[in-house]
């Protein structure tokens, strides 16, 4: 049994059906299932919130898996697997907004930011770019949403998330830059109940997946590079 987002968003999952195989997260836990001898049917998919998923106590499925970044904060309430996926952070905004000059993260400083609540991507805007006032939205959606109302000028996602999101949900906004290696984010995991003796096993699974070469495989399909993006760096 695994939980995913709802709605759960493109490249992770396709056409908000993760029993379609389409998808990044979506394709990873056929490829998991099979791997671990279990039939495509034997995949019994759930629906959570963000942060019902990093909130402590039991589960109601197996594991979760909808971008989570393991941090040693997150740890103390709930179990992860190994890491199978890491992303490069990159800036959205709209292409008046200025940042498209920015050179440091002085620059950065200067605009109106947004996030979505409990992600590491609003960490990451407070304590590594530095900034203080940040808008706090429920989820996505409603984060771009803010931005193409002009409630905020910039919003930091992960790079695959911006490439879609600039292609379809705010084809106005634009990657304006990627951002240095966030310390503190070893990468997405699939998340546990705290003490689950599930994980090793699924780590074995992961493990495999990515010494045959069908992790890589699976970036190379659904997910989009950071390419010519210019970097910021302090």
């Amino acid at each position: 049994t695994v939980a995913t987002s709802e709605p759960a968003y493109p490249p992770w999952v396709l056409n908000d059906d993760p029993e379609s195989g389409e998808g990044f997260e979506s394709a990873l836990v056929y490829a998991l299932a099979d791997e671990l001898g279990f039939d495509r049917d034997d995949v019994v998919w759930g629906r959570q919130t963000f942060d019902q998923g990093i909130a402590p106590g039991s589960k109601p499925y197996d594991f979760n898996v909808q971008q989570y970044s393991i941090t040693e904060d997150r740890k103390e309430f709930v179990s992860f697997s190994d890491v199978y996926y890491q992303p490069d952070k990159a800036v959205v905004a709209l292409p008046d907004s200025g940042i498209s000059q920015a050179e440091s993260f002085e620059d950065l400083r200067s605009v109106r930011w947004g996030a979505t609540i409990g992600t590491t991507d609003m960490d990451y805007i407070e304590e590594v770019i530095g900034v203080d006032d940040i808008a706090v939205f429920n989820d996505q959606a409603a984060t771009f949403q803010a931005l193409l109302a002009d409630q905020i000028d910039a919003t930091v996602i992960s790079v695959p998330t911006a490439y879609f999101a600039t292609a379809v949900q705010v084809p106005e906004a634009t990657i304006a830059a990627i951002l240095p290696e966030d310390p503190k984010d070893q990468g997405f995991g699939f998340i546990f109940s705290k003490g689950n003796p599930l994980v090793p096993w699924i780590n074995e699974g992961l493990a495999a997946l990515r010494a045959d070469g069908t992790i890589d495989a699976l970036a190379t399909e659904w997910l989009a590079s950071a390419g010519d993006i210019p970097e910021i760096s302090e």
